[in-house]
């Protein structure tokens, strides 16, 4: 089994419901949730919206394979109502967001059957507030496999807020 970190986000209706229905699936899908952060209302990142974010951070348990998981988080995204991806670094408001952080201590980068691009641990995890707060709560210890520092070392370059 692997663990693998998940970051969840969404900044349109029932923001709350949003998070707590991708867990369920999560749970049916992908694997055993061992951890959930509580729920963190964040500003948009990336892009102006009217509508702030409610992220959070899980980890689950799984037997699956990186791409599986992918292939498998994104149809759960799909099934939520997600009805396009960001690209090329343009985002937009969504119903659900929901980006693999971390599989074990694994460093890859590959792409899926269906041509999605899976980079481990995620690019962009450590500039984002959003993404290492939830992070650092329910994994304080663990060592990103590239940076070599802790996620709670890795939280202490955002300001307090």
């Amino acid at each position: 089994m692997a663990k693998v970190y998940l970051g969840l986000g969404t900044n349109l209706g029932d923001k709350e419901q949003n998070l707590r229905d991708a867990v369920q699936k999560i749970e049916e899908q992908v694997g055993k949730i061992v951890s959930l952060s509580a729920f963190y209302i964040t500003a948009p990142w990336g892009f102006s919206s009217d509508n702030s974010f409610l992220n959070a951070a899980v980890c689950v348990d799984t037997g699956l394979t990186p791409i599986d998981v992918l292939q498998r988080t994104q149809a759960i995204e799909q099934e939520l109502g997600r009805t396009k991806k960001s690209v090329n670094g343009i985002y937009s408001d969504r119903l659900i967001d929901i980006d693999l952080l971390l599989y074990d201590d694994l460093i890859l980068s590959t792409t899926s059957p269906s041509g999605a691009k899976l980079i481990l641990p995620h690019p962009l995890m450590a500039e984002r507030d959003f993404v290492m707060k939830p992070l650092a709560e329910i994994a304080p210890g663990l060592v990103h496999p590239v940076l070599g520092k802790t996620m709670k070392e890795l939280t202490s370059s955002f300001s307090p807020q």
